[in-house]
């Protein structure tokens, strides 16, 4: 599918939280949260003729960088121990293959795989996002062993890909610690810890003067260590600022802070 694409206006870039995981099966619409990916998707596919999708997911993390080549990729259920119902939603999105093994042809970090579909930080955001499923989707795997400067360069790599109706999505979370949320969240305690809110409003102020060396460089930083102990949510931040131009502008499309989860999310345009 998508042979030779086309030139086309210059398209948006996404950084979006994919939810919590409780909230899956909830319709359209369903909470603030989903209403918001709603909006946006009308807002995109009124200004926007969307060729393709890549999703740089925090839940695809692999030793090296792998595009899907798949062209039905399946839904993955990569989450334990809830009811039936989260197990029986489907996103049924074709693949594309050819876009996939041109973006691996060119970018020589990227390689191919039919080993992975569509997880957890992908379909359950494109369900509400993009409700008829009928965008061709490709997912960008995270190499999980390398530092945010090889994530940062590699991004920079796909730019391009803006200019071909391709929409490029970071798929992540700003404040992931799920050691320190899983408590609060089972036992119905919403107070936050400080810390998660203090990083939170710091990433947002590094993104509004445009200061990517602190935000590559977030590890450093005690608040940072515990908002983001393992790398995989981060990271999907940094694909996405990676796609960022001179002229390009920063929108903040959600701004919700729970116990150690951040559900931040911004267009950049």
């Amino acid at each position: 599918m998508l042979e030779g694409l086309a030139s086309s206006p210059l398209m948006p870039v996404l950084f979006t939280s994919h939810g919590n995981p409780m909230d899956i099966p909830l319709p359209h619409y369903g909470n603030p949260f989903l209403s918001y990916l709603g909006d946006l998707g009308k807002e995109i596919r009124a200004k926007h003729e969307v060729k393709a999708i890549i999703v740089v997911s925090a839940h695809w993390c692999t030793q090296g960088s792998f595009v899907n080549i798949s062209p039905w990729p399946e839904t993955i259920y990569d989450y334990y121990g809830f009811p039936k119902n989260y197990y029986t939603l489907k996103y049924p999105a074709p693949g594309s293959p050819s876009l996939a093994r041109e973006i691996s042809s060119e970018i020589s970090e990227i390689n191919t795989t039919t080993d992975w579909g569509f997880d957890h930080g992908n379909w359950p955001m494109l369900r509400h996002l993009f409700p008829d499923a009928d965008i061709p989707v490709i997912q960008l795997s995270l190499d999980y062993y390398q530092a945010a400067q090889y994530h940062f360069e590699l991004g920079k790599k796909l730019k391009k890909y803006r200019e071909k109706g391709v929409l490029i999505i970071g798929s992540g979370a700003v404040v992931h610690n799920i050691k320190l949320a899983a408590p609060k969240m089972f036992g119905g305690d919403s107070s936050l810890y400080g810390w998660d809110e203090e990083f939170d409003q710091w990433v947002r102020e590094k993104l509004e003067v445009r200061d990517f060396k602190s935000l590559l460089e977030y590890g450093k930083t005690s608040l940072g260590q515990l908002s983001a102990p393992t790398p995989d949510h981060y990271m999907p931040l940094i694909y996405s600022l990676a796609l960022m131009d001179d002229k390009d502008s920063l929108r903040h499309t959600y701004e919700s802070i729970l116990p150690a989860f951040s559900d931040r999310s911004f267009i950049i345009e």
